[in-house]
């Protein structure tokens, strides 16, 4: 029997024959059935009727029933859902589960393609935005971004390692604003920066504000460049800390670059905000230029 809110009437009870007959002329289907016509798993399916894009009704046993016009209208209106996921270049290369180098050539091309790392990093920040967008919809898995995140900073670190560096080149100390634990930002903000000249260290994330300033002192950077994701939105938050990463390089002679998605304030104080990688490219240089490197 089937029960729902959705379209029917609380308590509408259906039995076990006319809930059979329904399924097999088509009016409602099933799970498996959704995730076959939207190209997708029945986890994805599952988990939008969970967030209530896709209404459904339930059987005695607690399966979910669909009405076909309600899942013909959710795919006319949800496009991504029964496209594949791979079907744009950069985020079917970051899904390709081929050989370990097969991403780090697919960047390759795209460098010898554009001519700028820095249009190479935008690009593949917009696939992480675009990766994101198609887990929310349900065409890819948690486990399936997470895989291609991985490949990405793996394929990112191999690729600025073997950039050319002069040994006098200033240094750059990249972290994470506090509470945030993505470095992908980061890993591209550091090719960047390499095209730009500048070598870097490393603080990460989960490095408390407290100890950046010894650590531009040890490390001899003379930039500090704090990434935010896009789960950084705590404006106040990001305000607060921009206060005192300038505080920091105030101290230290140092310059601040605040970058990412996350709610910096558009114009902190001893700092640049940049949420444009050509932007903080040419500032980069510029800076590098005024240091004499």
């Amino acid at each position: 029997m089937l029960d729902s809110s959705n379209g029917f009437d609380d308590g509408m009870w259906m039995d076990a024959s006319l809930e059979e007959l329904l399924v097999e002329t088509g009016e409602f289907l099933t799970t498996q059935e959704v995730a076959r016509l939207a190209g997708v798993g029945p986890t994805a399916v599952k988990r939008w009727t969970d967030l209530g894009r896709l209404t459904c009704v339930r059987t005695a046993g607690g399966h979910r029933r669909f009405a076909r016009t309600e899942v013909e209208r959710f795919l006319g209106t949800h496009p991504t859902a029964n496209e594949p996921a791979g079907r744009e270049p950069w985020v079917g290369a970051l899904l390709e589960t081929g050989g370990p180098l097969a991403l780090e050539a697919f960047i390759l091309s795209e460098r010898a393609r554009t001519g700028a790392w820095h249009r190479v990093a935008t690009r593949a920040g917009r696939a992480l935005a675009d990766l994101g967008r198609l887990w929310s919809d349900g065409a890819v898995t948690i486990f399936e971004e997470h895989q291609a995140s991985e490949r990405l900073a793996r394929a990112l670190h191999r690729i600025t390692g073997s950039l050319p560096l002069a040994p006098e080149a200033p240094r750059a100390l990249l972290a994470c604003a506090e509470g945030d634990e993505h470095t992908l930002g980061l890993s591209l903000a550091e090719l960047v920066l390499r095209e730009a000249g500048w070598g870097s260290v490393w603080a990460g994330r989960r490095t408390p504000f407290a100890e950046l300033g010894p650590a531009l002192v040890r490390s001899g950077a003379r930039l500090l460049a704090v990434s935010a994701s896009a789960g950084s939105g705590d404006a106040v938050a990001l305000r607060e800390q921009a206060a005192e990463l300038g505080r920091i390089v105030r101290v230290h002679g140092s310059a601040l670059a605040l970058g990412g998605s996350g709610a910096w304030p558009n114009r902190p104080r001893n700092g640049q905000r940049f949420t444009d990688l050509e932007a903080f490219q040419r500032w980069a240089c510029a800076e590098r230029e005024r240091l004499g490197g």
